[in-house]
């Protein structure tokens, strides 16, 4: 059995262009293209801010809260990313039965004639995710990589068909490139 550990830390660099402030457990993260506010309260770990790093610690920790500190650090490292570099998520419209119309009014994401249905489906757009369509393409930007997120995984599943062999029905939009500073993906 391995010695118990009487205190745990992880530490981050705060990124060039960024101001970080912690009230507390209230994070918030200043940069080029806009702030984030994040409330880590619920949280029984230590948040700290040095000269030019950001500190999570907790005292006499178990594996739960060890995994929380590791958490934590990669939010706010995702925060400083966000309001420097931006998040931009692409998806692809996909089909083989019926070519679906997709537009943006307001806040959802409307996709009208999917699989050949009279009343469109509707997908909400989270607030702070711009949403383009250029073609086939649905681009999703924005500096909270939470909300782009979500705002992704709403219009996903909004196309999502029932009662089909997924193997043979492909129809619908989905991921498949994420952008976050200069980490990028395709999948």
């Amino acid at each position: 059995m391995p010695p118990k550990t009487t205190h745990f830390e992880r530490t981050t660099p705060i990124l060039e262009g960024t101001t970080v402030t912690i009230d507390k457990k209230l994070v918030t993260v200043q940069g080029s293209k806009g702030e984030i506010v994040r409330d880590f309260s619920h949280v029984d770990v230590e948040i700290k801010k040095t000269r030019n790093n950001i500190v999570v610690s907790v005292d006499y920790p178990r594996s739960r809260q060890i995994a929380l500190v590791g958490t934590i650090v990669s939010h706010i490292k995702n925060m400083m990313l966000g309001v420097t570099h931006g998040v931009t998520y692409k998806m692809k419209v996909v089909f083989a039965h019926f070519p679906p119309t997709v537009k943006v009014e307001g806040d959802r994401l409307l996709v009208e004639n999917f699989y050949g249905e009279k009343a469109p489906r509707r997908a909400k757009i989270l607030p702070g995710v711009t949403v383009t369509v250029q073609g086939d393409d649905v681009i999703l930007e924005g500096i909270d990589i939470e909300l782009v997120g979500q705002t992704a995984a709403n219009i996903q599943h909004s196309t999502k068909l029932r009662r089909k062999d997924p193997r043979k029905f492909h129809d619908g939009i989905y991921v498949f490139e994420k952008q976050l500073g200069e980490r990028h993906w395709k999948l």
